[in-house]
Order: structure tokens, then sequence, then C-alpha cells
């Protein structure tokens, strides 16, 4: 067998390749004050401020943000923020973090190019909204469409733990403060039978909602179609409730008997109304209705948005709590909870040298964008209001 000699030019040494570090990049962020009804959190608390100016980045607040989530001006001061009065200043900066998506008139106040992070809530958004994010060429993330490295969505987790323990706690509350309420404490007490409470829907609002009424000695009943959610929701909890699918004669009978009902159903476009006006009709007076669901329009059919200023109104002699958005009822432990999912993503984006290294690196990070300067790459928003739309992979790789 021959062996075929080296050749000089393969004897000669090669030039090793290495891999260029990206360079670091400061990160200019502007925080508006939410102006969105109802809306009381912020993006960032002064820990996570002082966690960005520490690393020579730059944060800008408008006065009074996080007023309503008991963080002063003066406290994001001292964390190394930048106050200002002017609206149109912190609407200038290359990054705009906020929890609602902008308004149109807030949209005409930003730069071209900016990059945008905050919620987008599609249900609510119209056309004319994207259009004009196109317009000004923006690239645009949408935190509860932010992945973790699990495959979950963070933001929409840690808002649904919040909104599944509220729902308890805010019926807990309306058995005993509200004139039509029983007087009934939520709980079990030596002597007396225990509260009845049943839950519709076993994702993580409904196990929230479970873990937090058996906490406080409640009797509980859980109701979803899904088998497996139903399966996990028992394994999570690690200890065996009442579990059933969801049938007409074996809800009524729950309802029938049940001090406290909360909806926590979820549908890909609207919910699934599960409770008809007659099944509400045969509950006790004075139950507490808790429809976490009416975000996506609720999942009893007695139920009508109220708000946090008037949050119940009294149907069929049962006490009904339809407010959306509960996590801002709750603003402070909410803020907290979307400013401990953000800080690290943006210190990931200075790290990596800018939102384009970022998404090429993280495909977590990736899913949360939707539009990218000015071109859309979400397929949900695109076939919900008929825009072209690109494959971001083709776009950023």
């Amino acid at each position: 067998m021959s062996i075929t000699p080296f050749t000089k030019q393969q004897l000669l040494p090669q030039e090793e390749k290495l891999e260029i570090e990206s360079q670091k990049s400061e990160l200019f962020i502007g925080i508006p004050k939410e102006s969105s009804y109802q809306e009381r959190r912020i993006c960032l608390t002064p820990d996570a401020v002082n966690s960005l100016t520490y690393q020579g980045h730059r944060v800008m607040i408008e006065a009074g943000a996080g007023e309503n989530s008991s963080y002063s001006d003066k406290e994001y001061a001292d964390a190394g923020a930048e106050i200002t009065k002017d609206t149109k200043k912190v609407f200038g900066c290359p990054i705009i973090l906020k929890v609602e998506p902008p308004s149109l008139a807030e949209i005409e106040m930003i730069n071209p190019k900016t990059i945008i992070i905050s919620a987008i809530q599609l249900k609510t958004r119209k056309k004319v909204y994207f259009s004009a994010l196109i317009q000004k060429k923006i690239t645009a993330l949408a935190f509860e469409y932010i992945k973790d490295e699990d495959g979950s969505y963070p933001a929409v987790k840690s808002l649904s733990e919040i909104a599944g323990t509220a729902s308890i706690l805010i019926a807990a509350e309306l058995m005993i403060t509200n004139e039509f309420g029983k007087g009934l404490l939520l709980g079990n007490i030596t002597g007396v039978p225990p509260t009845d409470v049943v839950i519709l829907g076993a994702g993580t609002v409904g196990e929230f909602a479970a873990k937090t009424a058996i906490g406080l000695g409640a009797n509980v009943k859980v109701f979803d179609n899904s088998i497996t959610k139903l399966r996990r929701l028992q394994n999570n909890l690690n200890q065996r409730i009442f579990t059933s699918t969801i049938h007409p004669k074996s809800l009524l009978k729950a309802l029938r008997r049940c001090d406290v009902a909360i909806g926590a159903m979820r549908g890909k476009e609207r919910c699934p109304v599960v409770v008809t006006e007659t099944m509400v009709e045969h509950m006790k007076k004075g139950a507490v209705i808790v429809d976490v669901s009416i975000d996506t329009g609720g999942c009893f059919e007695t139920s009508e948005v109220t708000t946090h200023q008037k949050p119940t109104f009294i149907k069929n002699n049962v006490i009904h709590y339809c407010v959306p958005n509960i996590p801002s009822r709750y603003s402070k432990t909410a803020s907290l909870s979307i400013s401990n999912i953000l800080t690290p993503y943006l210190l990931q984006i200075a790290e990596d040298g800018g939102i384009e290294s970022a998404i090429r690196r993280n495909n977590g990070l990736k899913n949360g964008v939707y539009l990218y300067h000015g071109i859309l790459t979400n397929r949900a928003i695109s076939d919900w209001f008929d825009l072209p739309n690109n494959d971001i992979n083709l776009i950023v790789f």
C-alpha cells in the first residue's frame, strides 16, 4: 500500500482561527410612566437599575413612574437613574421599557430604529399599532413571548402564579367585607366544616389558586378537560385532591355546594364558557366568583368586565369579581417579578454587544421578537391582522 507524501504547503504552519470576542455595548434605557388605565407596575426596580448603572449603563426614568409600585424617585436616583419630568426625553432613549405596549401617541415620540421591550397583549392591539411601529423601523420584543431554557414562558408563568394566589386572597376578602358576603373565613377551623372551593382550569393559575386554598385549609375541587394537566397538578401539589374532567352534571353538583369558584380556563383565542347562567343561579346565595379568565372573555356566562375602582357586581345572588390584569393590583410584587425576568436579558444584550448578537445567540430571546427593524417576524400577528411577515431565522443567523 503506497502512502501519499505530504506537500510542502501541508507541512507549513497554518493560521489558527479564533472566535472573535463580541464587544460589550452600553445600554441607554428609558422607562416612561405607564399611561394605560389601571396599570400600576414598572419594569425595573431600584435594585435592578443599580445592577445596570453599576456596569456602566444609563437608565432614564420619568418622574413618578414607580410611585404606584411604592418606589420613589429618590430610590431610583440613589440607584443611579436619571430622573426627568420630560416625557419626550424618556421616549427618545434608544431602548424603551414598558409594561403595557406604547400607545399611538407615545409611538409618535419614539425615534426611528428604537428597541421596545413591553407586553404586547395581542387581543387588545389593532392593525394601526403595528403599522406605526413598522413605519419607524422599530425592533420590538414582547416579554410574554420570551422563552426560558426549558421552553416555558417565564413572564406568563410568573404573572399567572400571582393571579392564581391573588384570586383566593380576593375571594377570602369578599366573603367577609362585601355587604352581600357570608361572613365566612376561608379556611378550616376545628369543629367547623372547611370552605368549599371550585377551580376551573389546571394550568399555572389553577395550580397556585389550589396551593393557596389548600394552605388556608379549604376543600378544593379542580376541573379541566386535560387529564395531563390534572395529573401534573396532582404531582405538583404533592397530595391527592378531587379532580375531574368537565361534565355539566358533576360541575353543577360541585358549584351548588361551593363557597368560592375560580375561573382559570384558557383558550387559543377566547377562553371557553363552561359555566352557564343557569348553573350560577343554582349557586349558594353570597357565594363568590373570581373570573381570572376575564382577560380572554371569561369562563362564566354571567361575567362582565369590572375595574379595580369598582371590582364587583352581584348577579343571581352571587358576588362576581371580574377585573382584568389582577397582577397590577399587587403592583410591587408584580414589578419585582417582571424586573427579575428582564434584568438578566438586558445584561445579556449588553454582554453580547447589542440586540442583534443577543438574539442570534439566544433562541428564547429571539422568540420574543415580533418586529425586527420594522420587519414583522411573528406568524400569529401576521395571520391575525393579515400583515406580511418574514421568518426571523432567515434574517438573523
